[in-house]
């Protein structure tokens, strides 16, 4: 599935089951939420917290969520996450060709 379709078929669900598009606002506090349960389970999977009893380590299904509301925003703002991806390839490119290579931090 390309982003684009993955856009479309968002926006299909929403129309088909969710009634409606949330307000913006609301969409981007429950984008906070779904990104708050991604640095839980990352907390507790890679860091030095545990998992209580119960929880299980969802990291794809969060993810998930994170990239269905993400698309939700973008559709109801028009954006196409295409084409910002791409120009967002392109300006990380000019910026950064070389910066991360030479950096002394990341060489092993």
């Amino acid at each position: 599935m390309t982003i684009k379709e993955a856009q479309e078929a968002v926006d299909m669900w929403v129309k088909t089951y969710g009634v409606r598009y949330f307000s913006e606002l609301t969409n981007m506090a429950c984008l906070t939420e779904e990104v708050g349960e991604l640095a839980r389970v990352i907390a507790r999977r890679y860091g030095d917290q545990s998992f209580k009893e119960g929880e299980k380590p969802n990291l794809g299904e969060e993810m998930a969520d994170v990239l269905w509301v993400l698309m939700c925003l973008a559709n109801q703002t028009g954006v196409d996450l295409t084409e910002e991806l791409t120009k967002s390839f392109e300006k990380k490119t000019r910026r950064d060709a070389h910066r991360h290579l030479e950096n002394p931090k990341l060489k092993a």
